[in-house]
């Protein structure tokens, strides 16, 4: 038997749930990796309704796991009594080598691990984990700075035609 080779697309069987925009104003992103997520059943119906908050998430080392605290999947309706708590500490599921080479890097040089989207890969949620450092003001300052002369550019471009 011959196997498929995989896609040059890999975001072809993605579904976003939810992006963190806020995310990319408040840090800077140096580095993304990938991870799984542990959930409950009625959590995974909530996410498949797309109903999902990462603004306030955060990932924690914590006795050599990850966690990822303050993310809020509201209860599932039809769940009733086996519903689940809507802000409960979830578990990610990272590799040995990528908790400590990735994760201690957030504890070691005071950096922050930022969820920035998550997602539905293959049927199963994933989550995009960054390795972020704060801005400061003047840098947010500067960014949309940048951001409004490449917008003035591309609607002068856009009239030239």
């Amino acid at each position: 038997m011959s196997r498929k080779k995989p896609s040059d697309h890999e975001h072809d069987n993605e579904r976003v749930i939810s992006q963190n925009r806020k995310a990319r104003h408040e840090f800077h992103v140096l580095e993304t990796l990938e991870c799984g997520i542990v959930l409950v059943g009625s959590e995974v119906k909530t996410l498949r309704e797309g109903r999902v908050s990462l603004d306030e998430a955060y990932g924690r080392v914590k006795d050599g796991e990850v966690w990822l605290l303050g993310c809020d999947i509201p209860e599932y309706p039809q769940a009733n009594r086996l519903n689940h708590n809507p802000r409960r500490p979830r578990k990610l599921l990272l590799h040995r080598r990528e908790i400590k080479r990735f994760a201690s890097r957030a504890v070691e040089q005071g950096m922050t691990l930022v969820p920035l989207k998550l997602y539905f890969k293959e049927g199963r949620a994933k989550l995009l984990l960054g390795l972020c450092r704060g801005k400061q003001l003047h840098d947010k300052r500067e960014a949309m700075k940048k951001a409004q002369a490449r917008r003035d550019i591309d609607r002068a471009l856009r009239r030239r035609r």
